[in-house]
């Protein structure tokens, strides 16, 4: 790929003091709602998520638009370093990841009190043998060493961790993009390679094994969408709208949805995969590994991404009053993360509780979707009502420089 395919001016994207660019936020949400809806057990809307058209879900999406928005938010300050100093610029990124490993620690305390008297005041006794509880109600000495150290991590409560050390390396990701945003690509694809070939991971404790999300392979993804960030705040994209590039995209988008779907395409192409993995390629390239972010997941979510950000009419959809509650859910991404996390937690204590009322798969999801809209609403208004504050009086918030997420 040459270097006028990578950087050339985009009418859609915008410099940093343009309004914000409607997608970010509004796809930000969307995988937001879709990671509530995946995380729910037994719900009719599951159907609807982006797992169903392919490899990736929304997870992939999740880690795009962190990338994305992180550029946006943080690269001015390493822009302007020489003038106000690097330190001004390394720590809200370091604030911002130490906010992740404390709400990290909340959800993980009140995903064990909520399963917990789930079993204890309404019988489901199960739940203290479901995501990953086993070590916290059976050895929970060691369980209780490895939550602070994030390494026991709990089903439905360990994206934060990955997401966290990302922010903590983001300083260095983003001086490298501005100097040689290649040289910061190519050494993000070989790490994923790299973690791929060694099982490069992070430890669990006290099970075996490493992070579910793994940082050292999911990295490939938030540093494209860093470096999309760090390319719209100068008004241009990060990889550039070409015809031939668009349709290899949109093709390898079909293909993904034959093997999904096309009877006998799907064993086939996965025997070719095992018939590639026998001749010595890595296994993260010929498999579908989540862990290790294999090839045709990352391929699919990378894939997507940019047909969708090559399209007008997306930026006019994602702009419209009607999807307005998906932007505002993606304006407040990690308190509608979090407080989707909790709701689908306590679905799951519901759910087991009453198993044989289907009908309650087609109610709790539109209520928590409601629920997830007045909360960001409400932390909405906060902010404005800060970013006033601080208007009226700007001498008490000078020492508040952490940007928006």
């Amino acid at each position: 790929m040459s270097r006028h395919d990578i950087a050339v001016p985009d009418e859609l994207a915008q410099p940093a003091k343009r309004p914000r660019d409607p997608r970010i936020d509004a796809f930000r949400g969307l995988a937001l709602l879709m990671i509530f809806v995946d995380h729910s057990p037994e719900n009719p809307y599951e159907y609807l998520t982006v797992r169903n058209i392919g490899f990736s879900d929304a997870a992939e999406a999740f880690f795009i638009m962190s990338g994305v928005a992180a550029g946006l938010a943080y690269t001015g300050r390493f822009q302007a370093r020489h003038e106000k100093g690097l330190w001004q610029a390394v720590a809200p990124m370091w604030k911002r990841s130490w906010t992740l490993y404390l709400v990290q620690i909340l959800l993980t305390s009140l995903a064990i009190a909520i399963f917990a008297a789930g079993a204890t005041w309404f019988g489901v006794d199960e739940l203290l043998t479901k995501i990953n509880l086993r070590q916290v109600f059976g050895n929970t000495a060691e369980a209780m060493i490895g939550i602070p150290l994030l390494g026991h991590q709990l089903g439905y409560v360990n994206i934060l961790p990955a997401y966290s050390v990302l922010l903590f390396c983001g300083p260095l990701m983003i001086l490298l993009g501005l100097w040689r945003p290649m040289l910061l690509l190519g050494l993000s694809a070989a790490l994923w390679l790299a973690a791929g070939i060694w099982r490069l991971n992070l430890p669990n404790y006290p099970n075996p094994g490493g992070w579910f999300f793994n940082p050292v392979a999911w990295q490939f993804i938030f540093v494209v969408g860093l470096l999309t960030g760090i390319f719209l705040r100068r008004g241009q994209r990060f990889v550039a709208k070409t015809p031939w590039l668009f349709w290899l995209a949109t093709g390898w988008l079909a293909v993904v949805l034959a093997w999904r779907y096309v009877p006998g395409f799907g064993p086939f192409m996965n025997h070719q995969m095992a018939v590639l993995g026998k001749a010595g390629l890595p296994f993260n390239m010929v498999s579908h590994d989540k862990t290790f972010l294999a090839l045709p997941r990352m391929t699919h979510a990378l894939a997507l991404a940019y047909v969708l950000s090559c399209l007008p009419w997306v930026t006019r959809l994602t702009g419209s009053k009607a999807l307005s509650f998906l932007r505002l859910l993606g304006r407040q991404g990690l308190l509608v993360f979090a407080t989707g996390t909790i709701l689908a937690l306590f679905n799951h204590v519901i759910m087991g509780y009453y198993a044989d009322s289907q009908w309650l798969g087609w109610v709790l999801m539109p209520l928590g979707a409601l629920i997830l809209i007045v909360v960001a609403w409400l932390g909405d208004i906060q902010k404005s009502a800060k970013q006033q504050s601080a208007t009226t009086h700007p001498s008490a918030f000078t020492a508040r420089t952490m940007p928006a997420e």
